[in-house]
């Protein structure tokens, strides 16, 4: 039975939910019903459904106290939203439901694991302790387990911090449910811990799977850890970064890339960084019944949540969701092949001829799929190439590409958002065979890039307004293109 807490969100809303503008709800990236979300929690399958849960403050359009809302989906693309699963409500969390998964159980039913918050004062000084609790339903309702919590602070090595232990991720391996956590050990830097269970009820503690030893941030968030392709992978979103790490300072999600040892340790062997753009954090995956890996992740960050149009209703969403797949050394992301029948007004343009600023009849719009593919042997004069997105006359978003570089800037200084150093990024991206494949979807205030079959991901959110549909194309000497688009 709902709670109290749990009943008033769920009121608040179904009767604030129509009063969401259209043009604040994207088409196909999944948001909150109101209020605001940040990470993506219990992403799986269960009763014929992919289900997502979130990180969900329905009052407000700021982190406020955790819940989590609830949307579930045929096809990944189209969601439909469900009442909120979890609130506030009990006392080992009564100051929030953080981030966690979930996994079908043995007996058919649908299991949650989150991280439970509870604050105390003591001796004037505030402490904070994060437990790990469960909840247990039927893809709708769900019941807290008398148990809870589950794996508490009396389970994490001697000196890890009680307030930096959370965002358990629950799989099923070798005959045993395992739970990967973030914590961060006694020296304040962040790791990734492995519990293992019988039957999600009773956890003992089994390893460390990967440690930041002081050289790669301070907390791990939101680990995930499976197998792909024959490689282990651990994801996790290290916080407080340098920049001397080789990687973009502050929050930033990563792939750990290795093999796993006999206890399920991680022989680290590579570092790879997820989403090139600002707009990506926490994310975590599923495996899909028909074998694929299926990641889907914030599409904000903390440091650019504070971003946002004044009088939103909702903010926050996720990117769309992507199989990943590892090859060349590295893990590629592409969006699901399911969008691809959402896909129509088919227009391509082969052989395009750009010389200067350059538009296209039908190649405009906010909610599209857009590639385009240049041939760098057909073209070897070309010094400055871009694409300019959601263009009028005060706006646009560029992707700029330096072909004897290799470099890419993005830049939506001129999108709607506000003076942040986190506006331009600027990366690498090799051609193949001489070829650059470059794939955005845009939906709205969105767009993700995809270079060379997902090689290499970038996310960014943009505030322009809806009617800034233009597309501009430039190259500083006349090259030839080939442009494929639909509409959404």
């Amino acid at each position: 039975m709902a709670t109290t807490k749990l009943q008033q969100a769920r009121a608040y809303e179904k009767e604030n939910m129509s009063t969401v503008p259209s043009s604040e709800r994207p088409c196909y990236h999944v948001t909150g019903p109101v209020g605001w979300i940040n990470d993506p929690n219990g992403f799986s399958e269960y009763d014929g459904f992919y289900h997502l849960f979130f990180q969900y403050h329905p009052y407000s359009v700021k982190w406020g106290p955790m819940h989590w809302g609830h949307a579930r989906s045929r096809d990944l693309i189209t969601w439909e939203y469900l009442p909120a699963a979890l609130a506030p409500d009990e006392e080992y969390d009564r100051d929030g439901c953080y981030s966690g998964s979930a996994i079908t159980l043995d007996d058919g039913r649908h299991l949650l694991i989150y991280t439970a918050v509870k604050k105390e004062d003591k001796d004037g000084s505030a402490r904070e302790f994060q437990q790990q609790a469960i909840a247990v339903g039927d893809g709708i309702n769900y019941t807290k387990s008398s148990a809870n919590p589950v794996i508490g602070t009396s389970m994490i090595p001697q000196g890890n911090s009680t307030c930096d232990f959370r965002d358990p991720k629950v799989f099923w391996e070798n005959g045993r449910y395992y739970a990967v956590v973030g914590s961060r050990d006694k020296d304040g830097f962040g790791e990734a811990l492995l519990y293992e269970s019988p039957d999600c009820m009773n956890w003992q503690f089994v390893t460390i799977v990967d440690k930041s030893g002081g050289a790669f941030g301070r907390m791990w968030e939101c680990p995930d850890y499976f197998e792909l392709n024959g490689r282990r992978i651990l994801m996790a979103s290290p916080q407080e970064l340098t920049g001397d790490e080789g990687f973009y300072p502050g929050s930033i999600s990563v792939f750990f890339i290795g093999s796993a040892g006999a206890d399920l340790s991680l022989d680290r062997e590579a570092i790879q960084l997820i989403d090139e753009g600002p707009d990506f954090y926490a994310p975590q995956t599923m495996l899909a019944g028909d074998g694929r890996r299926i990641m889907i992740g914030w599409m904000q960050n903390w440091e650019t949540s504070a971003t946002q149009s004044a009088g939103r209703k909702i903010f926050g969403q996720m990117t769309v969701p992507r199989e990943l797949e590892y090859k060349n050394g590295r893990v590629y992301q592409n969006p699901v092949r399911e969008i691809e029948t959402y896909r129509n007004g088919k227009i391509i343009c082969r052989g395009a001829t750009v010389c200067g600023e350059t538009y296209f009849e039908g190649i405009n719009g906010r909610i599209i799929d857009l590639t385009v593919t240049i041939d760098f042997s057909k073209n070897t004069g070309l010094r400055d190439f871009r694409i300019e997105l959601a263009r009028d006359d005060e706006h646009s978003t560029r992707m700029c590409y330096d072909p004897q570089n290799f470099m890419v800037t993005i830049d939506r200084s001129r999108s709607g958002c506000l003076e942040n150093p986190t506006n331009i990024r600027k990366f690498k991206v090799e051609p193949q065979r001489s070829i650059l494949k470059i794939r955005m979807l845009l939906d709205k205030n969105s767009i993700e890039f995809f270079f060379n079959d997902g090689q290499k991901v970038a996310s960014i959110s943009i505030y322009t307004p809806l009617s800034a549909d233009a597309i501009c194309f430039y190259a500083d000497s006349e090259i030839k293109m080939d442009i494929e688009k639909y509409d959404i």
